[in-house]
């Protein structure tokens, strides 16, 4: 029988039957900015729309951005400019096309957001306060609460998911998609918690599934993301066939809280906005030293600041550099950072008084699924936004608070493209195929206390410093998790039992094998990949995308583009212009 062309691998998590369905034209996983706007304009469009989020609506990575968003807004500034900056700071690697679309879409979908019941800080004249942060020359960042710019967009949008009665399902892990015969996307499986009206593993059907399950920061032992960012969409996606790329761009935010060498899980976050408003970056004994790397100093791009951070911390022997906003005086630290200083009281540090201690921890994903500007993966009916993306729009490195942006504008690219097939009749129930649920598992779980290894692996293998030797003792020890695994399952029959603990640390284990091979794969230094074995940025070589799908045997198949623009999602098998490389 001939494999459909856009047939997934055939991967799955171990889990049982599920025991109950519900149907719907569009199912969102995801309740940050990306995943509550895609379903409010699904639902508006009138179509039938389920949102399914991992803990509560308002518990993803938006609620936890202090910064803002960045666009246009400002008196002089234009998204000429705004695009400028971004592919600055995209290093090379951005989608020219995928960032002009952001930037001039931007503004709009922030006045949108507004009207959706957002509300911004606003100057003595009404108008929205705009700030500035890392390489940013405009003063562009829309905040609220000072520093809670995402508790605001969360708490909107939540509020009118829950004004207009869409169906939500919380407290629910995503598992795997559900496909038709043809491959095409027709729902996803899920286990809920022990919550609300249904409990154990189920199945959302629909045509249009929706992934903005956030980042992936939990592969590091530090890191800003809440402990649901698990990498469950990239997992899920690389299972059901679909490509995803720029996975060894993860941004280590430079400066978050300094809780000691050992702190792991999620750490405090010191916003960029705090050095937009003019804090100062010094050692030990009070230097700025990143006056003269950089012409914007403690505002460049997020890159060069870790790489200066991390670079003067090897010089000295340190364990971490200070952030010093003395000078801002208590009303400042009061009214402009309020969680802040709520956050580093709480750990016994006064920042009105004292410089903070900050180190770079793992902050953000810049790459992830492949998507085209509709947010459409190479797998029929399964889009992607927001975190879980790869919209070419980042490149090698986000510039700051271009995240919720993302998010917002291509949510709504995504309702726009789901209500337009729906208008040509173009968005039918689908029926899954029939997938087979043995009692004995095809492939093994790994162990709760597996994601701890994993954490401290990847902390020490693909960090914010990386080389082949620390990348390929890294990919070694994540194989030998693996086999070890294997092993146990064809020689005992045994493998952890399925739950949340054991599917999660099996997507920290897929996405982190991803991670690994593209960074070894790219044999350069560019934006937040830094390769101390190939310290400069090779253009001829590398200015290109990897892109790496999961093959039916779970080894890993990884090619490059041609250019920086990505190539039209379809099946990678055949795709002109691309060199195959098996991994």
């Amino acid at each position: 029988m001939t494999r459909p062309r856009h047939a997934g691998t055939g991967l799955r998590l171990h889990a049982p039957a599920p025991g109950w369905s519900v149907a719907a034209d569009v199912v969102v996983i995801g309740s940050g900015v990306a995943g509550l706007t895609a379903a409010l304009r699904c639902e508006a469009a009138g179509l039938k729309t389920v949102v399914v989020t991992k803990a509560r609506l308002d518990a993803g990575s938006t609620r936890w951005a202090q910064g803002g968003i960045a666009a246009a807004l400002g008196e002089g500034d234009t998204p000429e400019q705004h695009l400028d900056d971004t592919l600055v700071a995209g290093a090379g690697l951005c989608d020219e096309e995928a960032v002009r679309l952001l930037v001039t879409e931007g503004p709009d979908a922030v006045r949108r957001l507004i009207s959706t019941g957002a509300r911004f800080d606003t100057d003595d004249e009404g108008g929205i306060e705009l700030t500035r942060e890392g390489g940013h020359h405009r003063r562009r960042i829309a905040h609220a609460g000072g520093d809670a710019t995402g508790a605001e967009i969360s708490r909107a949008l939540v509020e009118a998911v829950r004004a207009r009665g869409l169906r939500t399902v919380e407290n629910a892990l995503v598992l795997d998609l559900l496909t038709d015969a043809e491959g095409r996307a027709a729902g996803v499986t899920l286990h809920v918690m022990g919550e609300g009206q249904h409990d154990g593993v189920g199945a959302v059907h629909a045509p249009a599934v929706v992934l903005a399950t956030g980042g992936m920061g939990q592969v590091f032992a530090a890191t800003t993301n809440p402990s649901v960012s698990t990498g469950d969409g990239v997992a899920l996606a690389l299972r059901a066939g679909a490509e995803v790329s720029d996975l060894e761009f993860v941004q280590f935010h430079p400066t978050v809280l300094f809780l000691g060498p050992d702190a792991e899980g999620q750490q405090p976050l010191v916003s960029e906005a705090v050095r937009g408003e003019g804090a100062h970056l010094v050692d030990a004994d009070g230097v700025r030293f990143m006056v003269g790397q950089h012409e914007l100093a403690e505002l460049a791009p997020r890159d060069i600041v870790a790489k200066g951070i991390m670079r003067r911390m090897r010089e000295q022997g340190a364990e971490h550099m200070y952030l010093d906003a003395r000078h801002f005086g208590a009303q400042m630290w009061e009214h402009r950072f309020p969680t802040i200083l709520a956050a580093c009281r709480a750990h016994g540090i006064d920042p009105v008084t004292e410089p903070v201690p900050v180190a770079p921890a793992a902050h953000y994903a810049s790459g992830g699924v492949r998507t085209d500007s509709h947010g459409r993966t190479t797998v029929p009916g399964l889009y992607a936004c927001g975190e879980v993306a790869c919209t070419g729009v980042h490149g090698a490195n986000r510039l700051a608070s271009n995240s919720l942006l993302e998010g917002l504008v291509y949510a709504e690219r995504i309702a726009a493209d789901i209500a337009a097939a729906h208008a040509a009749h173009g968005l039918t129930a689908r029926v899954p195929a029939t997938v087979p649920y043995p009692e004995k598992p095809a492939h093994p779980l790994f162990a709760a206390q597996d994601r701890f290894a994993i954490q401290r692996i990847m902390t020490d293998g693909a960090g914010v410093l990386r080389s082949e030797g620390s990348l390929r003792k890294a990919a070694e020890r994540l194989e030998r998790l693996a086999a070890d695994a294997r092993e146990r399952l064809e020689e005992h029959g045994k493998t952890p039992e399925p739950g949340v603990d054991t599917w999660e640390t099996t997507n920290l284990l897929l996405v982190s094998r991803v991670l690994v091979a593209a960074a070894l794969l790219r044999e350069e230094t560019r934006g937040c990949h830094w390769r101390e074995d190939h310290a400069g940025r090779d253009d001829t070589a590398w200015r290109r995308h990897v892109v790496v799908r999961l093959n039916p045997d779970r080894s890993l198949a990884t090619r490059t583009t041609d250019t920086a623009d990505f190539p039209p999602t379809v099946p990678s098998t055949g795709t002109p212009g691309t060199r195959p490389q098996e991994q």
